[in-house]
């Protein structure tokens, strides 16, 4: 068993060796969606990276188990059902369903336990109580539930801010009970037209922050550890569980915070109110789920993504040539079998090297050059070597689709983008070619290929292709 992974830990901002905190056991959790809305990229890489995080340990021989939540109950949802004129919960539930039926479309793994807020609603109450009764929180008279910051002395040690600093960036509720302004809720009293669950400070509903901590708390004990998450909930979110959880238990809450980057559509930052938002299932009908795979994992999972349409067109014209030598290697020897070291070895220092997946995708463009190499030298062994491809870089949820039906696939989506313009020239040259006429059709093949296509003849006559 390799014990050399390292994960940069944002809690000590600097890459560490991988110690799970009971032996060979590891206890990982990740911050996920607040089904609000539909489902989009930003919650798709997300969800993508802890995934591969979670296989790529188990493959390395640790015994992982993976928690993700749903944030069922949240003021974006009590907005929407109250337009929809129909209850929270329903409306919670049936957006849920619609983002599990995304996610398992682009094949992302189950978590070993899923966590819904609204299932523990009386455990959040008992934490807040026992929070309160070490003088961490105090009740309002109207109901309300405030963690004291200045009560936990290492509040801002994972986002590095000072107490001043905090205020930055943080939602200020107008409450006149409020001691200090960093003061966060963790429990709101209940408003008209909102759902309500009885506690001790009257009927009311937990606060965003709490949720986790106590999802955790009930699900894995004092302490996890790997905690992750997108970059944009390392504050005010990730640092205000740490506070809430470490002042009641007096241990550090989670040993290695680990967070992804974020998306950015054409150098914006992604939202709804800008209108860029790249909804799962559109993403869906325009890309192969392995084109959309490759395209995110090509950087660094700590930095943002720009989204554009050439990342994709890239991507996709990457995959494509992968797939081709695949295809002619299967038509050529008939089956995958066998096994080259390299590939495996190669790709697994990468990922040890902080889930280093651009540096795992960039070996694929060196093994392919090699793979066409040996056949065109009718060299047996490539096929060794791109089955060592498929089986390893299925952990990345690539080369999973039988490489005819990928060409396929993108074959017809290609043709049916082409201009007029293109299509015709295509029929002048094949019309050509039937009249014998070669030179003709050399001249209008060569005139295709500048305008950026590539025609190529078929048994049953031509296929028409972006280059």
């Amino acid at each position: 068993m390799n014990k050399n992974i390292k994960f940069y830990n944002s809690l000590t901002r600097q890459k560490e060796d991988f110690v799970p905190i009971e032996g060979n056991n590891v206890k990982m959790y990740a911050c996920g969606i607040t089904p609000s809305a539909e489902a989009h990229i930003g919650h798709l890489y997300q969800a993508l990276i802890y995934d591969i995080m979670r296989k790529f340990l188990v493959k390395e021989g640790y015994n992982v188990v993976y928690a993700r939540n749903y944030t069922d109950v949240d003021d974006k949802i009590i907005a929407k059902s109250n337009e929809l004129h129909i209850p929270a919960n329903e409306y919670a539930e049936k957006m849920i369903e619609k983002i599990d039926k995304e996610m398992h479309a682009f094949q992302i793994g189950e978590p070993d336990i899923w966590l819904y807020a609204t299932k523990t609603i009386g455990d959040m109450i008992k934490f807040i109580s026992k929070l309160i009764e070490k003088d961490k929180a105090y009740a309002t008279p109207n109901g309300d539930v405030y963690f004291s910051v200045d009560k936990f002395k290492e509040y801002g040690k994972l986002s590095g801010r000072r107490t001043e600093e905090a205020l930055d960036g943080v939602r200020i509720e107008n409450d006149e009970f409020k001691k200090s302004p960093l003061d966060f809720a963790l429990w709101k009293s209940a408003k008209e037209g909102e759902p309500y669950w009885d506690s001790p400070w009257g009927k009311g509903r937990p606060g965003w922050h709490i949720e986790c901590s106590v999802m955790n708390y009930v699900t894995f004990g004092e302490q996890i550890d790997i905690h992750g998450g997108g970059r944009d909930l390392l504050f005010p979110h990730h640092e205000n569980e740490i506070a809430q959880t470490e002042s009641l238990t007096g241990k550090p809450f989670a040993k290695y915070w680990i967070h992804n980057g974020l998306i950015r559509v054409n150098g914006q930052k992604m939202s709804k109110s800008l209108g860029n938002s790249l909804l799962m299932k559109d993403l869906r009908k325009e890309y192969h789920i392995e084109v959309i795979k490759l395209a995110l994992l090509q950087n660094s999972y700590h930095t943002d993504i720009n989204i554009t349409d050439k990342l994709f067109e890239d991507s996709e014209k990457h995959l494509y040539n992968f797939y081709t030598i695949l295809n002619d290697a299967q038509k050529k020897f008939c089956k995958f079998s066998g096994n080259d070291e390299k590939v495996e070895n190669n790709f697994d220092d990468a990922m040890r090297d902080d889930l280093n997946t651009s540096k795992a995708i960039s070996y694929l463009f060196n093994i392919f050059k090699e793979a066409r190499e040996k056949l065109q030298n009718n060299d047996r062994s490539v096929m060794a070597l791109l089955n060592s491809v498929i089986i390893t870089y299925s952990l990345l949820g690539l080369f999973k689709e039988s490489p005819e039906k990928f060409i396929a696939k993108v074959d017809e989506k290609t043709k049916l983008d082409i201009p007029d313009e293109v299509k015709a020239l295509a029929e002048k040259r094949w019309q050509a070619k039937k009249d014998r006429d070669f030179k003709l059709a050399d001249g209008l093949r060569e005139e295709i290929q500048k305008l950026g296509y590539l025609v190529k003849d078929t048994r049953d006559g031509y296929d028409l292709n972006k280059i």
